[in-house]
């Protein structure tokens, strides 16, 4: 893939993100990030979907990214990203005050980390069959899943969800922040979703905190999410999930 058709994938996946409408030509120029003809951004376009990168879901559509677009999207385009200075604060400030009170932390932080993401969260103490989740409805709600068949699916397989992070565990290392992109996910009946992972340790024992998400979802802004309240949580053990 050469460096413009590696704009163009990034401007695909960043304007799918943002309209989840598929993306055209004349949408991409109209970012002012090209120099070249329409007739050019269309062809690089269709040797993009050749490879596998992006698809159109209708003959007269634009193009939207494929799971293969999206891993290449994320790990050879898209840069790290710090969580924004208003972020940190409130998340320092609502696990302070969270702590202070001594609220049930886990239910809590679900429902933080759905507020700040706009997806599903799920989050828990492994071993312990403790498990919370808050941010159903902002999922569900999203245009990828207003097909009455889709949703279904989904809400079948979410139901099930607490009994299927094993799968999730046994492929994610102690310590690593890790992305699982639609087929990619382990857990059956999500593939329109992604996940972003991360572990680590508390001195309650090993916990999960998963955000789930559409494919399409910020993947930057959720993994710098994740690992900043790695950071904040310390030493614990959570595991945070984002479905897209």
């Amino acid at each position: 893939m050469n460096t413009r058709q590696q704009q163009i994938l990034a401007g695909v996946v960043e304007l799918y993100t943002e309209t989840a409408v598929p993306v055209g030509s004349h949408a991409l120029l109209e970012q002012g990030r090209f120099d070249v003809s329409p007739a050019t951004i269309r062809s690089d376009m269709a040797t993009l979907e050749k490879e596998g990168y992006l698809y159109q879901p209708h003959t007269s559509a634009g193009r939207i990214p494929t799971d293969l677009g999206y891993r290449f999207y994320v790990e050879e385009i898209m840069s790290d990203e710090e969580l924004s200075l208003a972020d940190q604060k409130k998340l320092k400030h609502e696990l302070l005050t969270l702590r202070a009170k001594q609220a049930r932390l886990s239910r809590s932080t679900a429902k933080l980390l759905s507020a700040l993401s706009g997806n599903l969260v799920i989050t828990g103490m492994i071993g312990k069959d403790e498990l919370h989740d808050f941010g159903m409805k902002e999922l569900l709600d999203k245009p990828e899943f207003q097909e009455l068949d889709e949703f279904c699916r989904l809400v079948e397989a979410l139901d099930s969800l607490d009994e299927r992070f094993d799968a999730i565990l046994k492929q994610v290392k102690d310590g690593e922040t890790h992305i699982f992109i639609g087929s990619e996910n382990p857990i059956k009946g999500i593939g329109n979703c992604s996940m972003v992972v991360a572990p680590y340790e508390s001195k309650e024992g090993k916990g999960i905190l998963a955000i789930i998400g559409p494919k399409r979802m910020q993947y930057a802004k959720n993994k710098s999410l994740l690992e900043h309240m790695r950071k904040l949580l310390g030493s614990s053990l959570v595991l945070i999930v984002v479905l897209s």
